[in-house]
């Protein structure tokens, strides 16, 4: 993992940050995500029904491939001399490539933006691509904004 600190982000911006390591997408997590959010829509699944679809299995859902994004971040960079970060929102998503279950992900991060901020904290912007093993488009390309706030 690698260790950014605060007072270094301006000086990292339009570099990549690190990737992460592979995530396994199985049909459980798709489940436990189905659970999550109530939404059970067949192609997610309904293995059967989803065997005889242009997919040929299961996909995962779009927003189950954003939210691993977060733990893809945990798992790659740590960014020090920080009281708090906090999640501020989110400019460009795009689902590029559907995620079959039984495959694996991994987010390649990089920085691509640094805003002061009146309350100190510094607004960074990341381009987060989610890269699906053995394809040759990502599963899905956002940008993702976090608010880090000086340690104390």
């Amino acid at each position: 993992m690698r260790q950014v600190d605060f007072n270094e982000l301006e000086s990292l911006v339009d570099t990549e940050i690190g990737t992460s390591e592979w995530f396994m997408v199985d049909q459980a997590r798709i489940d436990q995500f189905a659970q999550a959010t109530g939404d059970f829509q067949w192609i997610h699944v309904d293995q059967a029904k989803a065997k005889d679809s242009k997919f040929g299995t299961t996909i995962a859902h779009g927003y189950l491939t954003l939210s691993l994004v977060a733990g893809m971040r945990f798992k790659t960079f740590e960014v020090t001399g920080t009281g708090m970060a906090v999640n501020y929102g989110m400019n460009k998503v795009r689902f590029l490539t559907p995620v079959p279950s039984g495959s694996r992900v991994r987010g390649k991060f990089e920085l691509i933006g640094v805003n002061e901020r009146a309350d100190k904290g510094k607004e960074c912007t990341f381009r987060a691509t989610v890269e699906l093993e053995n394809a040759a488009k990502p599963a899905c390309i956002a940008e993702t904004i976090s608010v880090y706030y000086p340690a104390k």
